[in-house]
C-alpha cells in the first residue's frame, strides 16, 4: 500500500514539474520575443514598422512548422473565407479585363446585375461616374469598386457593342452565390458528368439540386471531375461520398498529437450508391478532392483515373487575435479509410516540400506512371477486394493519363501569360454572339 502511494506521489509531483518546466518555458520565449521588439523598436537605428516586423516574423515561425500553417492578416481573413462560404456581396457578375477595357463575360443568373439587364458583352467604361476605361485597372481595382455592402448602391455606364449611345444602370448590391459545382449535365442518355471547383458549404446543395434536375432513376453511371480542384470543406466531401456508399461506411478520420481521433462516416441513404464512378484527378487535386478520392478508392466504391494529386492532408483551426487577423494553425492529419496519410512528407522544410512537386515534373511523373515509386513500406490494401494501394502523399489514380505535353512548350506557356487564349475568346464570341446564340439555343445543341 505505501508502495503504492509512494508511487502515485511520485508521478503527480513529476507530472507537476513537468508542466511547470513546460510552462516556464513558454514564459521565458515569450519575454524573449517581447524583448527583441522593444530593443529593436527603442534602439534601431532607422525607423522600424513594428506591425510589419511582427507579421514577418509570425509568417516565419508557422513556415518552419509545416508548408500550411500559416498567418493571414485582418484585412484578408473575410476575402480568404467568402469562396467557401458560398457569398460575397456585390453586383453579380463574371468580367475580364481586354483592352484595358472591363468586358462582362456573363452577369450571374438571378444576381442584381442581370435583373437590371447588363448583358454578356457589355463593356464597363464608369462606375459612380469615375471613369474606367483605358487607365489600365487591374481586376482588383474593379472589385474593390464594385463590391460592397448588401442593399448599397453603385452607379454602372456600360458600352454595348452595336449601339452608339452608353447605358447607365443602377444597381443594389446583394448576396452573390459562389458556385462550386461548374458543370452538371448527362453525357448519354445513362452517364451524368459533374465538375467541382472547390467544396464548399454550398456543395452538397448543388449537386442535390443538380440531381433532381436529371432523370436520377436512368443515371447509371457518374463521372466526378476533381481536376485542379484545391479542396475546401472536409464535411463538404464527405457530404458528396455519402451519395455514392452503402451503408455506415468510414469516409476520412482525423488525428494529431493533441486531437484525439475522430471519424466521419456515410450514413447510407445516398442517392447514386449503385451507379459506376468515375473520378478524375490531377497535380492540382488536393484536401478534400483527396478525402473524397481516397474514400472510393478504398473502398473499391470507383476508378480514379488521371495523375497523383496534390498531397494535401493537414489539418488547419483558425485561432483569431487581437486585431482581428489569424493564425491557421495545423493540429491534426487526414487519414483514408485504410489508414493512409494524404499529406506529403514535409520534414525537409518548406522549400524542399514545394521543390518536391517540381521534380515529379522533372522525373516524368505527369508524362508516364512508371517514373512513380513507392517502397513497400507504403503498401496498403482496399478493403473489399484487397487490390494493392499506396500511401506517402497523395491519390495514386487506378488509371494513368498523362498530361498534354503542349501545355508545356515554350510556345504555348508565351501565349498563355499574354492572354492570347482569354482574347481571342473574347474577340470572337463578341463578333459571333448572335450567330452562335441562334445556333446553340440550348447546352445540348
Amino acid at each position: 500500500m505505501r508502495k503504492t502511494l509512494r508511487t502515485g506521489m511520485f508521478l503527480l509531483i513529476y507530472g507537476l514539474i513537468t508542466v511547470t518546466g513546460k510552462a516556464q518555458m513558454l514564459n521565458e520565449n515569450t519575454f524573449k520575443i517581447a524583448r527583441t521588439l522593444t530593443l529593436i523598436d527603442a534602439f534601431y537605428v532607422d525607423t522600424v514598422n513594428m506591425n510589419r516586423i511582427t507579421e514577418q516574423a509570425i509568417v516565419e515561425v508557422l513556415k518552419s512548422l509545416d508548408p500550411h500553417s500559416s498567418y493571414i492578416s485582418a484585412k484578408d481573413v473575410k476575402e480568404m473565407n467568402e469562396p467557401l462560404l458560398g457569398n460575397f456581396e456585390g453586383i453579380g457578375i463574371q468580367f475580364n479585363i481586354l483592352h484595358d477595357s472591363i468586358v462582362v463575360i456573363e452577369p450571374v443568373k438571378n444576381g442584381p446585375s442581370e435583373k437590371v439587364g447588363l448583358l454578356a458583352g457589355d463593356r464597363i467604361v464608369k462606375i459612380n461616374n469615375e471613369n474606367v476605361a483605358g487607365i489600365g485597372i487591374t481586376t482588383t481595382g474593379v472589385r474593390t469598386r464594385l463590391m460592397g455592402p448588401k442593399g448599397s448602391k453603385v452607379n454602372v455606364t456600360i458600352f454595348r457593342p452595336g449601339i452608339k449611345s452608353l447605358f447607365e444602370f443602377i444597381i443594389t448590391r446583394d448576396k452573390i452565390p459562389i458556385n462550386s459545382l461548374d458543370a452538371a449535365y448527362m453525357l448519354n442518355n445513362e452517364t451524368a458528368y459533374f465538375k467541382f471547383n472547390k467544396f464548399a458549404a454550398t456543395t452538397e446543395k448543388e449537386f442535390i439540386d443538380a440531381l433532381t434536375s436529371m432523370n436520377v432513376k436512368a443515371i447509371k453511371n457518374v463521372v466526378i471531375d476533381l481536376r485542379s480542384n484545391p479542396g475546401g470543406y472536409m464535411l463538404a466531401a464527405v457530404a458528396l461520398a455519402n451519395q455514392f456508399l452503402e451503408g455506415e461506411k468510414l469516409v476520412v478520420y482525423m488525428q494529431g498529437r493533441r486531437t484525439p481521433r475522430e471519424d466521419f462516416k456515410s450514413n447510407g441513404r445516398g442517392l447514386l450508391t449503385s451507379a459506376r464512378l468515375v473520378v478524375l484527378t490531377n497535380e492540382g487535386s488536393a484536401s478534400a478532392s483527396e478525402i473524397f478520392a481516397g474514400a472510393v478508392q478504398d473502398w473499391d466504391r470507383g476508378v480514379i483515373v488521371g495523375r497523383r494529386s496534390f498531397g494535401k492532408g493537414l489539418v488547419q483551426n483558425g485561432f483569431t487575435l487581437n486585431d482581428g487577423s489569424q493564425i491557421r494553425l495545423t493540429i491534426a492529419r487526414y487519414y483514408t479509410p485504410t489508414g493512409r496519410s494524404i499529406q506529403s512528407p514535409y520534414k525537409d522544410g518548406y522549400d524542399k516540400y514545394y521543390e518536391n512537386f517540381r521534380e515529379r515534373l522533372r522525373n516524368g511523373e505527369r508524362f508516364s506512371a512508371d517514373s512513380i515509386r513507392l517502397p513497400d513500406s507504403l503498401r496498403y490494401y482496399t478493403l473489399l477486394t484487397k487490390r494493392t494501394v499506396y500511401g506517402g502523399g497523395g491519390i495514386i489514380p487506378d488509371i494513368f493519363v498523362a498530361i498534354d505535353t503542349s501545355w508545356y512548350t515554350n510556345y504555348y506557356g508565351e501565349l498563355s501569360r499574354k492572354g492570347i487564349f482569354n482574347s481571342f475568346t473574347l474577340e470572337f464570341s463578341d463578333k459571333n454572339r448572335k450567330k452562335i446564340l441562334s445556333e446553340y439555343k440550348t447546352f445540348e445543341d
